[in-house]
Parts: C-alpha cells; structure tokens; sequence
C-alpha cells in the first residue's frame, strides 16, 4: 500500500511539476487559465468515473448534461428582462404547464386504462390535442420574448442570484435529464444507453442553439456575473497598488493572476468536497455493492438486488457532477455560447482522462484530468516548436516546411490518440488502477 501511495504521489507531483515549468517558460497567466479549466475537467472526468468506473455505465452524452450546467449559470445569474417578461412570460409558462400536463395525463392513462387499441386511441388524442394546446400557447410568447430588443437581450433572463448558487442548480438540471434518460434507457442493453445519451446530449445542444428565448440562441449570452473581483477593481484599489509595489510586480498582470488564483481556490474547494464524498461513497456498502453489480449484474439480481435502481442511482449522480462542471466552466468563460459546444472536447477529451487516469479510481480520474488537459492545450505549441526545430535547415519558401508546420495544428488529435493507444496497449488499468 505504502509503494501505491507513493507512486500515486510521484505521477501527482510530476504532473505539477509540468504546470510549474509551463509557468517559468510562458506566463503564469497561462499556467492559471490551464490550471482552472484542469481543475474543471477533473470534475467532469470525475462524474463520468462514478458511472462507468462504478457501474459499467457508458454515457456519451456528457455534452449535454454539461450544457445544462451552462444553461443554469444563465437563467440563475443573469437579471430577469421585465419588458421580455411582460410580453410574453406568463404564457410561456402557462404552455409549459400545458405540455407538461398532457404528458402526465398520457402517462396515467397507460397506466389505467388495460391494454389495446382504445388505450392507444386515447393517448395519442391526448397528445395530439397537448401539443396543439402548447403551441397555440406557446408560439406567439416565444415570438413576443424575442421581438423585445433583440440585439442586447431577446430573451427571459435570469433570476439575478449569485452565480455560485447555479453550479448546484445546474447538477439538478442535468440530474433531471438523466432521470428521464435512465428511466427510459436503462435496465435494457448497454448500447441502448449509449445511444439514449448521445440522443439527449444533440437534442439539448439544438434547443440551446434555437430556443432564443431561454438563453439567447446562437446570439450568445455575455457578461455573467463573477463571483471573484474583476481586475479593474482590484486595479483601481489602493491596497492591490500599495501591494503589487511593494513586490515590484506590475498591477494589470498582478490583477489577472489573483482572479485566476481566485478562481482556482473556489473550483479546488468543489472538487476536493467531491472527491471526499466520492470516496465515502465507494468505501461503504453502498459502494461495494455498485462495484459487485458492475462486476457481475447476474449474481447481484440474485441475491435480490435492484440492478436498474441502483444503475439510475449512479448515473443520476454522476450526470449531476458533470452538471456541476458544466455551469462552473460558464461562471469561468462569463459567458454562454452554445456553438462551442462539441463532442471532442465534451465527451471524447473526458472518456480519455478516465481511461488514462485509471477507471474506478476517482483519483486516477483527477490526475487523468489535469494531465491530458495540459496536453490537449500544449501539445499544438511544442508541436509547432517541434516543426520549426525539423525544418530549420530547410528552405524559407520549401513546399514541404510550410505544410509541415501548418500540420501543427493537428498534433493534438494525434497525439491525443496516440497516447490513448499506449496506455491501452501497456497499461490498460491506467495510470492509477481501481484497487
């Protein structure tokens, strides 16, 4: 044990020790901004480990519960924009309620009513006549909302809370989509999951990139409230200037680097309070049982255990983490833009922190996390660094220089992929293995 905890505190160390050199040789600015979004993904990476490294479970639409994280940063934070409300709010939520309630009402009759043809007849009327009562309802709202300044606002706006109060808003808006992914998804084939999650994942993206009135669409949502000082402030106080020269240092870099540092001690503070219930968790019974169920779902139904229960558990969990991260990364960004959104960096990018930083080990999860950020950040730097180095002799107007260097660009999807395909080959249990 005591040669475990040491190796896992030299993979730790060398991982800092890289942050370090990249602070010395570029900018501590960069080695923050790394640091953050490392700190970020960690969580993320975190999140997917509980359902696969605990349960088997393979999410691919981590996208979009992500997402929703984002989303609850906009519509807790952001002031509510009375002339939208006014023009359109209540009915918004009358249809809404309209939609919802046709549901339910479909839900119930499948639940009364006995099996045939008279209880699809009803259903589908029900909802055929909920969805026309929705739109009659909802579209000439929606169209109102977004008539309403649309070049600086557009939509319904927030609830003007601190923005610290929507990173667990937004773990219980991806919660709630997982609960509807897994009550649908789950306790049939794995690959059903897998599909299930990746549906979600596009159709929550769609409606962030069309329904303007939520979140702005693709107008982008800006100038988030922050729950660190801005630099100007700190800039035009006189105790950060009485400070800043008194070490000689020069206000404006001084300025950025506490924010960041600001920033990284409250992301650290979450994820370390994750970390410590994710370990409670896997160490009681509870934890034991999830890993007997993953290990073999059989035996554990056997011995009268609720297999898909305990699977909607997990993934519930892990999604709401995720969620968390989600709306954590858009207080960072101060701002929502939903075409940035893409499954390479949301979904790809976090399966290889899990795999690389060890499945089923939550600290093999958060060293994956910070490890293969700073390479995805990097890697495209010393790449070019690496292609300027080979070319140097050759000609200024070489076809072959040229192509060599603008194919830096590329040296993250390949060296993503080529470390994935080591790890896999050599040590498939990663870099810190479930014990």
């Amino acid at each position: 044990m005591t040669q475990i905890n040491t190796k896992n505190l030299m993979l730790f160390g060398l991982v800092a020790l890289l942050f370090i050199v990249t602070g010395f040789m570029q900018s501590w600015n960069t080695t923050l901004t790394i640091l953050n979004m490392g700190l970020i993904s960690a969580i993320m990476a975190l999140g997917v480990n509980m359902q696969w490294g605990y349960a088997g479970l393979f999410n691919v639409g981590i996208l979009g519960f992500t997402a929703l994280g984002g989303l609850a940063a906009v519509l807790v934070s952001m002031p509510p924009v009375p002339e939208a409300w006014a023009a359109g709010g209540p009915r918004i939520l009358l249809a809404l309620a309209a939609g919802a309630g046709s549901i339910v009402a479909a839900v119930m009759i499948y639940k009364k009513m006995p099996a045939g043809l008279l209880r699809v007849v009803v259903m589908l009327a029900v909802l055929i006549a909920g969805f026309m009562l929705y739109r009659a309802i909802f579209d000439p709202a929606r169209d109102a909302i977004e008539a309403v300044d649309p070049a600086l606002t557009g939509y319904l706006g927030g609830l003007g809370l601190p923005v610290i109060l929507a990173w667990p808003v937004g773990g219980l808006f991806a919660a709630g989509a997982a609960w509807i992914v897994g009550k649908t998804a789950l306790g049939l084939r794995s690959d059903y999951l897998a599909i299930a999650t990746l549906g979600i994942a596009e159709i929550i993206l769609a409606v962030l990139k069309n329904e303007d009135w939520l979140g702005r669409g693709v107008k982008n949502v800006t100038g988030l409230p922050r729950p660190v000082p801005y630099e100007v402030e700190l800039q035009a106080a006189d105790w950060f200037l009485s400070l800043t020269e008194r070490f000689g240092a020069d206000p404006v870099t001084a300025s950025s680097v506490v924010v960041k540092l600001s920033y990284a001690g409250l992301f650290a503070a979450v994820l370390l309070l994750l970390i410590w219930m994710s370990e409670m968790a896997l160490k009681s019974p509870w934890g034991r049982m999830m890993r007997a169920i993953r290990d073999n779902e059989v035996s554990s139904e056997a011995m009268g255990k609720d297999v898909t229960k305990r699977h909607l558990q997990i993934f519930i969990l892990g999604s709401a983490v995720c969620g968390v991260a989600g709306a954590m990364m858009t207080t960072l960004d101060g701002q929502l833009v939903p075409g940035t959104y893409n499954p390479l960096r949301f979904t790809f990018l976090i399966w290889v922190m899990v795999i690389v930083g060890g499945s089923g080990n939550n600290w093999g999860a958060v060293l994956g996390g910070f490890l293969i950020w700073w390479l995805w950040i990097m890697v495209e730097p010393i790449g070019l660094w690496m292609m300027q180095t080979i070319t140097m002799g050759m000609a200024e107007d070489s076809g072959l220089r040229q192509h060599l260097i603008d194919s830096a660009a590329h040296m993250r999807l390949l060296t993503m992929g080529l470390f994935l395909l080591l790890m896999l080959r050599f040590n498939p249990r990663g870099l810190i293995p479930e014990r």
